[in-house]
């Protein structure tokens, strides 16, 4: 890991004085540091001071940018995918398209999107972890990812289309920057969090003379706000690429995110010399496989053998630590040793929680195509039907920062702090509401005429209801996405030990692309007149997997924190 060297000559965020000096460093994290006014907090001071969040260092702010304009490309692009596969080129009295696939192939290979985007960071983060480094992979993946772009361009221009090659370009364009974006993903969230390097907790003097904690987990918590934040001002690019298909035509709406791309890989090649980079540690996933395999292993000739362990107050130990060497009585020599092993079980532990996560994402599919396609069927007045779904983005937009700035700072005021599992849970539940006022929605389109359950279909015309109605479901599940998919990044770094954040990154992102295996089931009920069904019925999962995830993992906050206070390095007591 890079030295802090250009951060010890810093200004101090509270004092505004500057500080050459770096006293007492924090014994596994050479980097760890005080400033002039700081001191390292005590147990007490964890008890009776109020927790805050530090500033984000400069070298995260240009990664924030980075990953702002990356999503402003990939939102850019994906935002017409609808319109532009499932309705015809120029047809009359039609939303704007160009391959005329119907909505059964524009959801089908919108899903099939997604869940190549979300599969592909795997691949993104063995590549980080074995060879390149997060850094180094970014950068070759951004390569890739520009050629898919530029295939979809120029297979958009009038030409193109009317000759037949917008569908190989739009299927060849997907599976490029999928590859392309799925090294980016695994990589950009972690490498975000790592630069910051305040690892123990210190306390601070506000100029009031009042004094703060400065913790850790809630500067990843804040910088994960923010990045998501960016993430979604990026997402407003769906805005102008909209308006560009409907007013003039898809290549300069794809053209648009092309551009932006090449900023963003410049943006991020301007931040190198800033930059925490951590080396790669070779491949994490292959010893992870083999240490797995002897724990099975060896459990089951223990339990074979009625040998099996149990630690000093009678209890059997967790069956990973059947891998350990120190309870290897063989003396069999492996490639790992005792604290791996415990950072394995740690990592097996915190990715039992994204298991319900497919069906999170499952209901925020719902916004690219089936919710495009319902909003079709209603007035949307002069902009285009696909423009709806922007309200998703502009919402998170609004209302992060408050969060981040009010909301969980007042819940720790009066000692209730919002824990992950609570957030995640809240999640979930604000997900199967918005769900569940999309079906009401869908029946009442129906209900009304001219066209009920033929609207928006291949010559026919919207329905008399206006499309403002569909708001309500947007802000729900854009307060779904704070609480929820927020969180789960955060945890995915949090949790995850230092050797394989981007491997457990990608786990958490894989989630997404079971979701989307999971859209592909509800295929034949994505169109009229079935909508109804499909909007209950994944409202219903969401419901009952909420259900489920509460029971499952409602302990997980305590064990979490208690983890967490054990492995803080306090200042002694004087």
């Amino acid at each position: 890991m890079s030295s802090f060297s250009s951060d010890k000559l810093a200004t101090d965020e509270v004092t505004g004085m500057y500080s050459e000096k770096v006293e007492d460093l924090h014994p596994e994290h050479s980097e760890d540091y005080l400033r002039e006014g700081e001191r390292w907090a005590t147990e007490e001071d964890m008890n009776v001071l109020r927790r805050v969040g530090d500033r984000i260092p400069s070298a995260a702010i240009f990664i924030v940018l980075t990953e702002l304009a990356e999503r402003f490309t990939y939102y850019g692009i994906s935002g017409p995918f609808q319109n532009y596969i499932q309705n015809g080129y120029k047809q009359p009295n039609s939303n704007p398209g160009a391959i005329n696939g119907g909505q059964n192939m524009a959801t089908g290979l919108g899903n099939f999107f997604q869940f190549w985007c979300y599969l592909t960071p795997i691949l993104g983060a063995i590549i980080a972890d074995q060879w390149l480094g997060k850094y180094k992979t970014i950068l070759i993946f951004s390569m890739i990812y520009i050629v898919g772009d530029l295939v979809l361009t120029l297979t958009s221009i009038p030409a193109s289309i009317r000759s037949g090659g917008a569908l190989p370009g739009v299927v060849i364009a997907m599976i490029t920057i999928g590859l392309g974006t799925g090294g980016i993903k695994s990589n950009v969230s972690p490498m975000v969090a790592e630069q910051y390097g305040r690892y123990r907790p210190f306390v601070r003097k506000l100029k009031n003379g009042k004094e703060v904690l400065v913790d850790r987990e809630l500067t990843v918590q804040s910088i994960f706000n923010w990045f998501y934040w960016s993430i979604n001002v990026g997402g407003l690019s769906a805005i102008a690429t909209t308006e560009l298909e409907a007013n003039v035509d898809f290549w300069p709406a794809y053209l648009l995110p092309t551009l932006m791309f090449v900023m963003c890989i410049v943006v991020f090649w301007l931040g190198r010399k800033k930059y925490v980079v951590t080396k790669p540690n070779g491949s994490i996933v292959i010893k992870a496989y083999r240490t797995i395999s002897t724990a099975i292993k060896n459990k089951r000739k223990a339990k074979r053998e009625n040998q099996l362990i149990v630690d000093e107050n009678g209890k059997k130990l967790p069956w990973i630590d059947y891998a350990k060497p120190s309870y290897d009585a063989s003396g069999s020599i492996v490639q790992w040793d005792d604290k791996f092993v415990d950072e394995l079980r740690i990592a097996i532990r915190s990715c039992k929680i994204f298991l319900c996560y497919p069906i999170f994402w499952l209901c925020y599919g719902q916004m690219t195509n089936n919710m495009v396609s319902q909003s079709g069927q209603m007035n949307t007045g002069p902009v285009p039907n696909d423009i709806m779904q922007n309200i998703d983005p502009l919402c998170i937009i609004l209302l992060i920062p408050i969060f981040d700035l009010v909301v969980y700072p007042g819940f720790r005021r009066c000692g209730m702090e919002l824990r992950p599992v609570t957030r995640i849970t809240i999640g979930f539940l604000l997900m199967a509401l918005s769900m569940a006022y999309a079906a009401i929605l869908q029946h009442f389109i129906y209900t009304k005429g001219p066209y009920k359950t033929h609207a928006g279909d291949e010559g026919y015309g919207f329905n008399d209801i206006s499309a403002a109605i569909q708001v309500p479901a947007y802000v729900l599940m854009a307060i779904a996405e704070i609480f929820a998919s927020v969180t789960g990044l955060e945890y995915a770094y949090k949790r995850a030990p230092e050797s394989m954040k981007s491997i457990v990154m990608s786990i958490f992102l894989l989630t997404n692309a079971g979701g989307s295996i999971l859209a592909f089931a509800f295929n034949p009920i994505s169109s009229n007149p079935h909508l109804v069904k499909n909007f209950a019925i994944v409202s219903g999962l969401m419901g009952a997997f909420t259900v489920l995830f509460v029971v499952c993992f409602r302990h997980y906050d305590q064990v979490d924190e208690e983890e967490s206070r054990d492995k803080t390095v306090f200042e002694k007591e004087q």
